[in-house]
């Protein structure tokens, strides 16, 4: 485990007493239940911008503190304890991510701080078909008198219905497939020709697709380099997949002791079932596993606060590994819990589909293999 500074023990104490008090499982049930468009509590939300964790990755001069990866992981890891659902990771991780690192100075001065005061919502529009591949970008950016014309779609952008800010990866030049002529592009969400189509995912949470249909921006909505932004957006999905894989081991790790709590309580054929030597071995498995886990989403953590060259194979690591474990409990957890496990009624089944739907965000594990194999010339 992480040797934590004195900050970030009390960011990831203030963190836990909030969700247990404000954000507890049957918060998230109940806003499922609301049947919200957005897929989220805005004032919990609120609530949490007034914490400051919309801005912890944030430079101080843009209203952030700039507390760094590991300290938004830790707050990330919480949330995932109850499953609780915010633009936290889309925009105070995502978007702030992409601005922090290629923004001009007008970019980040325009956006930074309302998405650090949570005035603002900023997300990521990378993918365009369903699944996680960010070089196939098609969606097409002309030039056009002293700017661009946007045309095409993205498809499960996180927070999509919520967004003010996009963060647009588009085709400058080249074909889909190929890494050169991407360019990122900072689009304001109510610009004129973007349409948003909700998504209805497993897991209850907010992504819509979202269309460009000949989209005016001028030449200042550029982020980093024309023709030249794959480097960047490899950068910036990066430290989503690191904070989504926190996230991820937050909620492994409650879906474990919810079912470790069950092993000890539940009684059959006059036994606590936790006394069976089958069920001890495999929550024995569930608990290496989550140990392993740790090590690896916070070594990628560490190694992004500092910039280290092996970012890109450690974040790939720790999101295979994560959603192999997150899997694997979550399995576990409806299987132990036998019949109950199975109904709505339990937590459980919240668990699997976040489970299911966290694994094919940002990459699933058979992605993020190919690519450390990539990476390593395997």
């Amino acid at each position: 485990m992480a040797v934590l500074s004195e900050e970030q023990s009390m960011l990831r104490d203030a963190a836990k007493s909030w969700v247990q008090e404000k954000s507890p499982v049957t918060a998230f049930r109940k806003m499922r239940d609301s049947g919200v468009e957005l897929g989220y509590d805005a004032n919990a939300w609120n609530e949490m911008a007034e914490m400051g964790w919309a801005g912890v990755i944030i430079p101080e001069e843009y209203g952030g503190s700039n507390f760094g990866y590991l300290s938004m992981g830790l707050i990330l890891e919480e949330l995932g304890r109850t499953l609780t659902a915010s633009p936290l990771l889309a925009s105070g991780l995502g978007a702030a991510s992409a601005l922090v690192l290629g923004g001009t100075e007008e970019q980040k001065s325009n956006w930074l701080p309302k998405i650090a005061a949570g005035e603002a919502v900023g997300t990521l529009a990378v993918d365009e078909g369903a699944h996680h591949a960010p070089e196939k970008v098609a969606l097409k950016a002309e030039k056009s008198g002293d700017g661009y014309t946007l045309n095409g779609t993205k498809t499960f952008v996180l927070e999509g219905l919520a967004a003010n800010v996009y963060i647009v990866s588009a085709r400058t030049s080249g074909a889909p497939g190929e890494a050169n002529g991407i360019t990122l592009f900072v689009v304001p969400a109510d610009a004129a020709g973007i349409s948003k189509k909700r998504l209805s995912l497993a897991d209850s949470r907010g992504a819509a697709n979202v269309t460009f249909e000949n989209v005016k921006v001028g030449a200042d909505a550029v982020l980093g380099e024309e023709g030249n932004g794959y480097p960047l957006l490899e950068k910036v999905l990066d430290r989503a997949r690191a904070g989504l894989a926190a996230e991820m081991l937050g909620s492994a790790v409650q879906a474990f002791e919810v079912t470790l709590e069950y092993l000890k309580t539940r009684v059959q054929f006059g036994q606590v079932i936790g006394s069976f030597q089958a069920l001890q071995h495999r929550a024995a498995k569930m608990f290496t596993d989550l140990e392993l886990s740790r090590s690896a989403v916070e070594a990628a953590l560490q190694a992004i606060d500092a910039d280290t060259p092996d970012v890109p194979e450690l974040v790939s690591l720790a999101k295979a590994k994560m959603g192999d474990t997150f899997h694997l409990v979550s399995n576990e957890m409806v299987q132990m819990h036998g019949g109950i496990g199975m109904t709505d009624a339990h937590d459980a089944g919240f668990y699997l589909k976040r489970a299911r739907a966290a694994e094919a965000a940002f990459g699933n594990q058979a992605y993020h293999r190919d690519r450390y194999a990539r990476i390593n010339g395997y």
